[in-house]
């Protein structure tokens, strides 16, 4: 074989593989999530386009939100989407507000509303969760009932994860969250001892992330720091920059339409998808990360 034929060769075996595996080491792989299926009619659009055009693997659906119904007829058209359980404990849209699925007054405010915040929040005073005596029981009895409900509407549901730390920010809680994971074979990411459990590291953006072009270029600086042989996991928001998201804010949060636009842009950017094949990462959803 000649020097130019081996160079060709040895190239599309590159390309193929990946360079790590091509000198004998696994390739990083990275499991991709997108967040907060059924909150919003925008959020279920990009979620479907970011898994159909893009790169996401797994999203997170939420039983108390108000387009939940559309986010389950969503997932029956796309029955090869990996879904998570997004337990749900706060409410913090300004324009839109979530009950829950139960009786839990320890949990609601006067109006029967989710708490805007779990963590005390100087914008919203006496509106936290953890400034209110909360109840473990309710929360728990409120966790069942979001996934039964997941459970009779999403066949191929096959883990947990929490909606702004609800399942771990505190212990009682995050014992809670391992011992229904057990009862109903659903793996619980995003609480406490979960990067060890499963043996992943979050990531995020390496840089700047304001506007869709930061975005792409901090995630690319990200995506080449992988280390060959190790799992990560990389979450987001995907919405479209539309009338509807431009109405979705909260204090200190207020430009949601144009960033989340932004994380769309990232999921199906060609851009990343290039640099995801040259370096041979390999992408998987949460139930491959969790080994389901």
């Amino acid at each position: 074989m000649n020097l130019l034929k081996l160079k060709s060769t040895l190239a599309g075996l590159l390309l193929t593989v990946g360079v790590s595996s091509v000198w004998g080491q696994s390739a990083p792989t990275l499991a991709i999530r997108i967040d907060d299926l059924g909150a919003f009619h925008s959020v279920n659009e990009a979620c479907i386009k970011t898994y159909r055009s893009g790169i996401a693997r797994s999203v997170e659906v939420m039983p108390v939100a108000a387009w939940y119904p559309e986010g389950v007829k969503l997932l029956k058209e796309n029955p090869g989407l990996d879904v998570g359980l997004h337990l749900v404990l706060t409410s913090e849209w300004e324009n839109v507000k979530w009950r829950p699925l139960t009786h839990c007054p320890s949990l609601t405010d006067e109006n029967g509303y989710f708490y805007p915040m779990i963590f005390p929040n100087p914008a919203y005073p006496g509106q936290a969760m953890l400034e209110h005596n909360w109840n473990i029981k309710e929360i728990e009895q409120e966790f069942r009932a979001q996934i039964e409900m997941a459970l009779k509407n999403i066949p191929q549901l096959s883990h947990l994860s929490g909606h702004m730390l609800s399942t771990g920010f505190n212990k009682e809680v995050n014992e809670l969250v391992l011992r229904l994971a057990e009862e109903y074979n659903l793996p619980s990411i995003d609480r406490m001892g979960s990067t060890k459990d499963y043996q992943f590291t979050y990531i995020g953006y390496d840089g700047p992330k304001r506007t869709p072009e930061e975005k792409e270029a901090s995630f690319i600086k990200s995506l080449n720091k992988l280390e060959p042989g190790k799992r990560y996991l990389f979450l987001d928001h995907p919405a479209f920059d539309n009338d509807e998201m431009k109405t979705v804010f909260h204090i200190g949060y207020e430009d949601v339409a144009f960033d989340r636009q932004g994380v769309t842009d990232l999921l199906t950017s060609p851009r990343v998808k290039k640099v995801i094949e040259e370096k041979g990462i390999k992408l998987i959803s949460i139930k491959e990360l969790v080994g389901k």
